[in-house]
């Protein structure tokens, strides 16, 4: 890790090479832990979870945003640090359907036993055809990857993506008081925490699921390490001024893979 940051530090001035080369460095190197996430299904709960993973249940319930894990939903993402595959994981609350109410699963199938065969059949095809339908539909248009992130601060956009400015106009840069909380877009792991990239302060870079990874320049000061987990909405950081001067703001950046996307339409 420190030669990455020797590498990083000797390349030259172009800020925006230096950043993407650096994370590069770190996939290639295999210095990222990586992770992955479990979908709930019925009658799974946060415990039963843990124990197959073998995580910690409070440390889950953190870094996902979990205030009561015992109201897990059928559906939820839970972001599993350390995994490289899915487990199978028993159920332990039977017919739980997530929503605080028993799953009405022995009268489905006896209502099925019921229904004469050609309309199983009629009731399959139009199954079929409207799931067909679904799926012609383009998915979200505004990106191609399906994550959710949140704003890291609000303020008034001074330098939109695609601008020349500090960082190539690789992220955006948002007006906020010097100070301000910054806070993780996404949960995740943070893989860099440092001030050793010129014009760009305290810098910190966090990976998310899909390959997808957030950048905060420009901080007055980091809270959280390298390698450490954050959950969306996190503090992470607190607002500065760029090294080169000017009114405080927060650089910020959506990156998938190697390519910068415009933050904007990932945001809500």
């Amino acid at each position: 890790m420190k030669a990455a940051g020797l590498i990083f530090q000797r390349t030259g001035n172009s800020n925006n090479i230096l950043l993407l080369s650096f994370v590069l460095v770190l996939l290639l190197s295999g210095c990222i832990r990586q992770g992955i996430y479990h979908s709930v299904t019925p009658g799974q709960t946060l415990y039963r979870i843990s124990k197959t993973y073998e995580v910690d249940e409070a440390y889950l319930a953190r870094i996902n945003g979990i205030p009561n894990p015992t109201q897990l939903r059928v559906g939820t993402r839970i972001f599993i640090p350390g995994a490289r595959r899915t487990k199978y994981v028993p159920a332990t609350v039977p017919g739980y359907s997530g929503s605080g109410k028993k799953s009405p699963v022995k009268s489905v199938r006896a209502q099925k036993k019921n229904i004469p065969q050609a309309r199983r059949k009629t009731a399959s095809s139009n199954h079929i055809v409207r799931k067909t339908q679904r799926t012609a539909i383009p998915s979200r248009k505004k990106s191609q990857v399906d994550i959710k992130l949140q704003w890291p601060l609000r303020g008034k956009i001074l330098r939109a993506f695609g601008e020349s400015h500090k960082g190539g106009g690789k992220g955006v840069e948002i007006a906020a008081l010097e100070g301000s909380k910054v806070r993780a877009a996404a949960a995740g792991k943070v893989i860099y925490s440092g001030d050793g990239v010129q014009g760009f302060g305290h810098l910190m870079i966090l990976q998310h699921e899909n390959d997808i990874f957030t950048v905060y320049g420009f901080n007055s000061r980091n809270y959280v390490k390298q390698g450490q987990f954050v959950s969306q909405g996190e503090r992470i950081a607190s607002s500065g001024r760029p090294p080169s001067g000017g009114s405080s703001r927060l650089h910020f950046e959506v990156r998938v893979g190697k390519k910068a996307v415009d933050p904007i339409l990932y945001l809500p």
